[in-house]
């Protein structure tokens, strides 16, 4: 394991500030970027890092981090250009705050498992906005943020203040409720071409609360959720390989007929 203070690592970060800044001087494409043309690019990249992670593929994961970390080198380059901040503010930045939110390190305060110093954390946050009226433990949460892994987020920081249940069992109980409510309100949808609104919301609440459950009981719903689309994405290629060398065509088949082939790829 390389220590913090090995000089391998201040010479590849400025060979990197260096190339960023050869970039924006030369070259044609990079001189052109700016906030807005970048972030959705900066997405991208997450997404590909997401996938990489999730692989457990190192290398990838390497190249990947790489990518996000230019982004970063990326845009803190454009706002020095505006003479607003630089990577070394960034940094200085980043460090204080990660000083200042865990005083169970760098101060005098007591934390003894990681509930407490997420509560620690959520405190420590609402006392930098300050009594600002629009403070608010949900705020960093991302607008755009995708839904499930927004519910997450959403609760996590809840907790972190205390609004929480006690335990898993009120959570459940409050499942099977989201579950009636929902079951009442689409009976009374079966006749409509489609579902009304309140439908939708009810079962907006059905998933929020299993979302919470999956909290309770150590499960993460994203990766639990990822599992069961590569779960299957692998049984579906597998019906459409089989059927293919059988000679069948899927928009042909009966669901009878495709069902056999996916009982079979339980087994592959």
């Amino acid at each position: 394991m390389v220590e913090p203070n090995d000089p391998r690592y201040a010479a590849a970060f400025i060979k990197l500030l260096q190339i960023m800044n050869d970039l924006r001087e030369k070259c044609p494409w990079d001189k052109k970027q700016t906030f807005d043309t970048l972030r959705y690019l900066t997405v991208e990249e997450t997404y590909e890092l997401l996938d990489a992670l999730q692989e457990y593929d190192f290398e990838n994961i390497k190249k990947e981090l790489g990518d996000v970390l230019l982004h970063l080198v990326f845009y803190a380059k454009i706002a020095d250009e505006h003479q607003k901040f630089d990577m070394a503010d960034v940094i200085e930045s980043l460090c204080e705050k990660l000083i200042r939110r865990h005083p169970h390190i760098y101060g005098d305060v007591h934390a003894e498992n990681a509930d407490a110093v997420i509560k620690n954390w959520e405190a420590i946050k609402l006392q930098e906005q300050g009594e600002k009226k629009s403070a608010s433990v949900l705020d960093g949460v991302p607008k755009t943020m995708p839904a499930l892994v927004k519910a997450i987020r959403l609760q996590e920081k809840a907790r972190g203040v205390g609004f929480d249940w006690k335990d898993k069992r009120q959570v459940w109980l409050k499942v099977e409720e989201e579950m009636a409510e929902f079951e009442e309100k689409y009976n009374v949808d079966m006749n409509q071409e489609e579902p009304s609104d309140e439908a939708e919301a009810e079962f907006g609440d059905l998933l929020f609360s299993l979302i919470n459950y999956a909290r309770f009981i150590n499960i993460n719903p994203e990766n639990a959720l990822e599992r069961t689309n590569k779960k299957f994405i692998k049984r579906f290629q597998y019906l459409e390989q089989a059927s293919k060398q059988d000679g069948k065509a899927l928009q042909d088949m009966t669901l009878e007929e495709m069902e056999s082939y996916w009982q079979a790829a339980k087994y592959i």
